[in-house]
């Protein structure tokens, strides 16, 4: 096996990276034709046209339409994903309790939530809300978007950090019950902090998921930035130019999301790095002999 050998697969030689070059230059090619094709069957629709895209040059459109929608879709989705956190971390604790009758219970519930779409919820908790007066009109259609997606994300979450919880060490259950911990205390301080840390990816991709998410609230009367483009559109008439433009924004969003989910994760792990390299010895010794004299 040659150095430039891994684990799992073998580095490929002269001809396989000449195969994998020309594969990669036609799928390139390929998706440019296609994006040719796009624009120019929308440029022959006079969809670039400045008539179509001047409302966004135009602060009205953006407060009266783009903004609003954009803030609820913002609150939806961090309100679901804080809520979802929370009860992952509750159903995850509760798969790996030591009582049967709980671990039975956080079972069914994830298994039954994460196996309903999304749209099916809202759709639900709506009418729900509706019928028995939870919850006033105005905050109706909210109320359903948040709990749609919470029971769902919630769910996945919860999977996503029992998987990581069983996947940290034995010893960091050895040495937490050596310290005399409960297993409510290791769960807390110790198991499920880190699980967190080395889930971080998969979380971010399930934030990302309830955020794009949120625009099914469209179908039950959210006014979220899809539906606000939309309505502006209808106002305009320049549908097509409005949903470029808001894809554009939970591109830019979903982007900004993912940066900041890794940043914190770099730093946590950083932090627990550096909280984790041993003394030096000669300065240990130094601030000794200070402390004597």
């Amino acid at each position: 096996m040659s150095a430039e050998s891994t684990v799992l697969y073998d580095a490929p030689g002269p001809r396989a990276r000449a195969r994998n070059r020309l594969t990669a230059i036609l799928f390139i090619a390929v998706l440019a034709a296609i994006a040719i094709y796009v624009i120019s069957v929308l440029a022959a629709n006079e969809q670039f046209t400045g008539e179509k895209w001047s409302p966004f040059v135009t602060w009205s459109t953006w407060t009266g339409y783009i903004l609003p929608g954009l803030w609820r879709t913002l609150a939806a989705a961090a309100v679901s994903i804080v809520f979802s956190l929370i009860l992952g971390a509750v159903l995850g604790i509760g798969r790996l309790s030591d009582h049967r009758w709980v671990r039975a219970v956080s079972g069914v519930f994830v298994e039954v939530f994460r196996a309903i779409p999304v749209l099916i919820l809202m759709v639900f908790t709506w009418f729900l809300f509706a019928i028995y007066g939870i919850f006033p009109s105005s905050m109706l259609a909210f109320a359903a978007v948040v709990t749609g997606l919470t029971l769902y994300n919630g769910s996945v979450m919860a999977e996503i950090l029992r998987s990581g919880i069983n996947s940290l060490p034995k010893g960091q259950t050895e040495a937490s019950m050596s310290l005399g911990l409960r297993k409510s205390q290791m769960m807390r301080i110790v198991l499920l902090p880190q699980a967190i840390t080395a889930m971080m990816p998969a979380l971010i991709s399930q934030m990302v998921v309830a955020l794009k998410d949120s625009a099914l609230g469209y179908i039950i009367g959210y006014s979220e930035v899809v539906r606000s483009g939309l309505l502006s559109a209808s106002r305009y008439g320049n549908y097509i130019p409005a949903l470029i433009v808001v894809a554009i924004i939970m591109i830019v969003i979903n982007f900004g999301l993912s940066n900041l989910a890794t940043y914190v994760e770099r730093r946590v792990r950083q932090g627990r790095r550096s909280a984790a390299e041993p003394a030096d010895p000669e300065k240990t010794e130094l601030a000794a002999s200070e402390n004597l004299l």
